[in-house]
């Protein structure tokens, strides 16, 4: 590209960030992901450092944020609210440490100690207090001048209106984010992209008696102008802010060293789709306040600071094609077919719509630009969609009134303990009348949590079933294995293997059986609660008065919704065949009743890795009979962590910070008085 080319390049990128910056800062509506952003920003530094000629001074390089709004007062910050430099990788960390060590004249043995504070996704503010007294606060506006939203910030609880404490300066800038926490965003999504556009959009609203309606949250985390601060150390800061009745980030930490911040850096991000606030990195400080100030900043941001970015949880992509899944219950559950993207390290070609009212309420067609997030181990789904690219042929999405698969009416359900209208739509065929709802309670009854049959996964179902070798679950355990023998695939050893794995599965307790029906409503636990009411399979099948149903809610646990499903089931003559065609071929254990005096009694498990030969549904059984409890994540509320082979290390690294003991299978079953 010659000059011109690379100028015309340049100004376009400007305009866009430009336009960008507006949307995401003043309206509140940001257009593209943070990540996009961030390689736009990156794009523009790395253009400017290559060629020394471009020049701008809407350049990311001099500006922060965007200019305040029009609606609010305009006031100049007594210290500039600066930006942050981003660090996406430890040789990232590396180089930052290393431009400090050479500023400061310092060889590589000087020891840098940091404060680690997670980087809230919400709206910064500043905050005046003379004397004690809350007297103004600022948004970050362009770094230099904010607006004046005094009123609006004074109807949070967070944010103290008058410190008595004799230690706290008589003149300071307390500043720090405006956030709304994920529980609370559940009642504002139909208003707002998310909770970050929640907490800007309510702090500028014109009446502060409408930002009190909002419940906005604020963390402290850092100060502008002083005037009588006593403390050397960020951390130091940090404590005290919260003895003056500031509310900080409970995982903020004090660490040394490159390889610490990273461990860090993964133990945080292992917990962030757990918090109920969103983070999208951990900001690194120098500790020494000193050594900050002898540090100063370069262009718009500190020098002894800097943002470690998690991989982003969004992204954009195209909406090829819209799906509709039908589930073992009927339910129809549309799914975007996107254009293959990488979202936090993971190659995403479909996202959940959940369901009708969720399209329509957000307006999603096949062909629209949408934005992806992609949170933990949440399947990915659509936050929204850019209206602005959408073709001008684009067509509403309809969602289909007769089942894809059998034809029959889709219908939404009248919930009578709700007394609202399900938003799922569901076929209306019931039993195995329908060929996808059939294919699903064939892979729900081959489950681990059910029959678990060894070398009998959803693939094998789905062949089966095209080759129609199987309909029913019964089907299962009648196999003409000299047809299977000839399959491509398949041979003599394979074929017997899936009968030994097939009969040894016919002997089975009463709870799993109930579960392997796939009967809507009915979990494994509620299952558990069904098998020790019934105790044995005679009781639970010969459910036919109305009174064995009205007994049934006299369980805890148990209530109107699963009780009118059980009837349902058991009201379809092909549920009732399948069922006494089971009893036929297994052996269906009756109820153990557990006692509360047994060797696992008040103590908690979760399995890490796999386990050498027991499943992870035995093994839960085993532990359930010996009076103990399976939770189904590392919390505080855990006492082992039983870890097998190719665990998740993010686990055992969370189970040792948090000092939970971790044990072996030799360990566990030492536990139970059983060898390996």
């Amino acid at each position: 590209m010659n000059k011109k080319e690379i100028e015309k390049e340049y100004k376009e990128k400007i305009n866009l960030l430009n336009k960008f910056n507006k949307y995401y800062y003043d309206k509140s509506k940001p257009l593209i992901s943070d990540s996009e952003y961030d390689d736009l920003k990156n794009e523009i530094l790395s253009l400017e450092k290559k060629y020394i000629f471009l020049r701008s001074k809407k350049s990311p390089s001099n500006i922060i944020g965007h200019k305040p709004s029009k609606n609010f007062k305009k006031i100049q910050h007594r210290v500039s609210m600066l930006s942050l430099s981003n660090a996406f990788s430890e040789e990232d960390l590396k180089n930052f440490e290393k431009r400090i060590l050479n500023f400061l004249s310092e060889n590589a043995e000087f020891k840098i100690s940091y404060s680690a504070e997670p980087k809230i996704d919400g709206i910064s503010a500043s905050l005046t207090y003379k004397n004690g007294i809350f007297e103004k606060g600022l948004s970050r506006g362009d770094g230099n001048e904010g607006e004046d939203i005094t009123a609006n910030l004074a109807t949070i609880k967070d944010i103290p209106k008058q410190i008595l404490n004799k230690d706290f300066p008589k003149d300071i800038d307390v500043r720090g984010e405006v956030f709304i926490q994920n529980s609370h965003f559940e009642n504002l999504k139909e208003k707002f992209a998310n909770p970050r556009n929640a907490a800007s959009g309510s702090l500028r609203q014109k009446n502060p008696e409408d930002t009190k309606k909002i419940p906005l949250n604020f963390i402290a985390y850092t100060f502008g102008f002083e005037d009588g601060l006593k403390q050397k150390k960020q951390s130091e800061y940090l404590q005290k802010l919260d003895e003056w009745g500031f509310k900080t980030n409970p995982l903020n930490k004090t660490i040394s060293g490159i390889k610490n911040l990273i461990q860090n850096y993964n133990e945080v991000e292992q917990q962030r789709s757990n918090l109920d606030f969103d983070i999208d990195g951990i900001v690194y400080k120098i500790d020494d306040l000193e050594l900050q100030k002898r540090l100063g900043n370069v262009a718009n941001a500190p020098r002894w600071a800097i943002a470690h970015k998690f991989p982003s949880n969004k992204a954009t992509s195209k909406i090829l094609d819209i799906d509709i899944q039908i589930g073992r219950t009927g339910a129809l559950t549309p799914v975007a077919k996107i254009k293959p993207i990488n979202i936090g390290g993971v190659l995403v070609s479909n996202a959940t719509l959940h369901n009708e009212d969720e399209i329509n309420r957000k307006d999603i067609r096949i062909g629209d630009t949408a934005v992806i997030e992609r949170a933990g181990d949440v399947i990915p789904h659509i936050l929204s969609v850019d209206k602005q690219k959408r073709l001008k042929n684009s067509k509403k999405f309809i969602f289909p009134k007769n089942c894809p698969s059998c034809g029959s009416e889709t219908i939404k359900e009248f919930n009578k303990v709700t007394k609202k209208v399900d938003a799922v739509r569901r076929c209306s065929s019931e039993g195995y009348y329908c060929d996808k709802i059939s294919i699903e309670k064939l892979k729900h009854f081959v489950s681990k949590e059910a029959f678990n049959i060894d070398g009998f996964g959803k693939k094998i179902v789905e062949n089966f079933w095209k080759l129609k070798l199987i309909k029913y679950p019964q089907d299962i355990f009648n196999l003409d294995f000299s047809k299977i023998e000839n399959l491509e695939g398949w041979g003599k050893l394979s074929v017997q293997n899936l009968k030994y794995s097939i009969d040894q599965k016919k002997n089975i307790s009463l709870e799993r059986f109930i579960y392997s029906l796939g009967i809507r409503h009915i979990g494994l636990e509620n299952a558990k609660l069904l098998s020790k009411h019934f105790v044995s399979f005679s009781k639970f099948k010969n459910l036919s008065k109305e009174i064995d149903y009205e007994d049934m809610l006299n369980i805890d646990g148990i209530g109107e919704t699963q009780v009118s499903s059980i009837r349902s089931f058991f009201s379809n003559k092909a549920n009732k065949k399948v069922v006494n065609e089971l009893e036929n071929v297994l052996l269906i254990k009756d109820a153990v009743q557990n006692s509360d005096d047994g060797l696992l009694n008040n103590k908690t498990f979760l399995v890490t890795g796999k386990l050498n030969g027991i499943s992870r549904a035995e093994v839960k059984s085993l532990i359930e009979e010996n009076s103990g409890k399976t939770i189904s994540s590392v919390s505080k509320k855990l006492n082992f962590l039983i870890v097998g082979e190719k665990p998740t290390k993010k686990k055992i690294d969370y189970a040792k910070q948090l000092k939970i003991k971790v044990i072996d299978q030799a360990e566990f079953l030492k536990m139970l008085n059983k060898s390996s």
